[in-house]
C-alpha cells in the first residue's frame, strides 16, 4: 500500500494531502484543473484521483489509467465523471453530498438580504463617492415568500433558516419530500414561480435540468422578483436572465455558477451578466468556506482510505454500499463483478475446493454491480486468486491483508 500514488487537482484543501501522506501514500498536487489530454498524461500510475467540479474524467482518461482504484469528487456533483465507465472498470467514486451544505445556505440567505435591500449597488456607489441614502425600493425579508426549486440537502436546510428569520417558504421537487417546519409544497414549478417573491434554484446535475429556467419560466414570475442560482451553470439560460433583468421583471439576481468556468484563478472571465444593476456575481464559491472545504477534504479522503485499506464502500456513488468491520486475523478478498447469478457460489466453491475456511463474508449488489468481501483464515496459493479472477463476469479482484 505504501507505493500507492494520489493525484489531487483543483486546489483541494491541504488536509486531504496530509491525511493521505500520514497513511503512507505518495501525493502529487496541482492547483488547477486539467484538460483531457493533460489528465491522460498525469493519470498513469495513479491509484487515487481527487478532483473538484472542473476536471472531466472521461472514457479516454480511464483508458489511460493503468492503476486507478478510486476517484474522490471533493464537491457535491459527479456529472464531470463518466460513472458508467468507472463502474465497468471497477473504479469506485466518492463525493461529499453534505459537507458544504451550511456554507451554501448561508451565502444564499446573505445574498437574498443584500439583493432585496439593494446593498450591492449602494456599496459600489459609495466606493465612488456617491451618497445614496434612501429607503425607496428596499425591503425586509420578513414575511416575503421564498420559493425553493429543489428540496434536497441544501434546499431543506435553507427552508429551516429562512423560516427562522420570518419568511414564508414554498418548495417544489420532482421527488416527494417531507416539508420541514411550516414550508409548503407546490404541486408544480409553475405554481411556485407565480407565488414567490424570491426564487432560488438548488437542483442536481442531471441532463434534464439543462435550461430548466428559461424565458417561459421568467415570464411566469412576479414583477420585481429576486432570483438566485447557486446550483449548476447550465440550469439557467443566461441570455433570458439578462433580458428579464433589463426589462425590470427581475429586480435583483445572484449567480454563483456558469455554463463555462475558468480552469483556474489566472484565467480571465467574461459573462453577459457583468455590469447589470443589482446583480451579484460570485466565482463558484457557494461551498468555498474554510469549514466546508476542510470537512469535504476529511470526509472524501476518509471514505477513499476506508475503501483502499478495508474495502468499505459506504456512501459510494457507483458501488453497492457496504460498511465493513476491520480485518481481524484474516486475509480479505475483494471481488467486484457484473450483477449476474451464481458468482458467490463460484467463489465459495473455489475456496472449498482448496480447503480454505471462510471467517466472514459480505455481499451487496446494485442494478449493475455485485460486490463480495470474503475474509479467509489461512494462507493460500497463487492459483486460488487466479481461479477467482477467471470467474466469468469478474471486473476486479483485490487482496487486502
Amino acid at each position: 500500500m505504501e507505493n500507492l500514488k494520489v493525484l489531487l487537482l483543483e486546489n483541494i484543501h491541504p488536509n486531504a494531502s496530509k491525511i493521505y501522506q500520514n497513511e503512507g501514500l505518495l501525493v502529487k498536487t496541482i492547483d488547477s484543473s486539467l484538460d483531457e489530454d493533460e489528465l491522460c498524461r498525469e493519470i498513469r500510475g495513479i491509484s487515487v484521483l481527487g478532483i473538484r467540479s472542473k476536471t472531466r474524467v472521461t472514457k479516454k482518461v480511464l483508458n489511460c489509467a493503468d492503476r486507478l482504484l478510486a476517484i474522490g469528487a471533493y464537491c457535491i456533483g459527479t456529472n464531470q465523471i463518466d460513472i458508467k465507465a468507472c463502474s465497468e472498470e471497477g473504479i469506485v467514486i466518492f463525493n461529499a453530498p453534505y459537507s458544504n451544505t451550511r456554507s451554501v445556505v448561508e451565502l444564499v440567505l446573505g445574498e437574498i438580504i443584500m439583493l432585496i435591500r439593494g446593498i450591492f449597488d449602494k456599496s459600489a456607489k459609495l466606493h465612488h463617492g456617491i451618497w445614496d441614502k434612501s429607503a425607496k425600493g428596499t425591503y425586509e425579508i420578513r414575511g416575503k415568500k421564498l420559493g425553493i426549486i429543489g428540496y434536497g440537502n441544501i434546499g431543506a436546510q435553507l427552508s429551516v433558516l429562512a423560516e427562522a428569520v420570518g419568511m414564508q417558504v414554498y418548495y417544489y421537487d420532482l421527488v416527494e419530500k417531507l416539508a420541514l417546519g411550516n414550508a409548503r409544497k407546490c404541486d408544480s414549478m409553475d405554481e411556485l414561480l407565480s407565488k414567490a417573491d424570491i426564487i432560488t434554484v438548488h437542483v442536481d446535475d442531471r441532463p434534464e435540468n439543462r435550461n430548466l429556467i428559461d424565458a417561459l419560466q421568467f415570464e411566469m414570475m412576479k414583477d420585481g422578483v429576486v432570483f438566485l442560482n447557486l446550483s449548476r451553470g447550465f440550469v439557467v439560460n443566461l441570455n433570458a436572465l439578462v433580458e428579464y433583468i433589463k426589462k425590470g421583471k427581475i429586480r435583483g439576481a445572484a449567480v454563483d455558477v456558469f455554463p463555462v468556468e475558468p480552469k483556474n484563478n489566472h484565467e480571465n472571465f467574461r459573462t453577459q451578466l457583468q455590469s447589470l444593476p443589482n446583480v451579484i456575481l460570485t466565482p463558484h464559491i457557494g461551498g468555498s468556506t474554510e469549514e466546508a472545504q476542510q470537512n469535504i477534504a476529511e470526509f472524501v479522503t476518509g471514505k477513499t482510505l476506508d475503501f483502499i485499506f478495508n474495502g468499505g464502500t459506504t456512501l459510494s456513488v457507483n458501488f453497492p454500499n457496504l460498511q465493513l468491520p476491520e480485518i481481524q486475523d484474516a486475509h480479505r478478498l475483494v471481488h467486484l463483478h457484473h450483477n449476474v447469478p451464481g458468482i458467490l457460489a463460484k467463489i465459495n466453491n473455489i475456496l472449498a475446493a482448496n480447503s480454505i475456511n471462510i471467517v466472514g463474508q459480505y455481499l451487496k449488489t446494485n442494478e449493475f454491480i455485485g460486490y463480495v468481501i470474503t475474509d479467509i483464515s489461512r494462507e493460500y496459493g497463487p492459483g486460488v486468486i487466479t481461479e477467482i479472477k477467471n470467474i466469468p463476469g469478474t471486473i476486479r479482484v483485490r487482496i487486502l491483508y
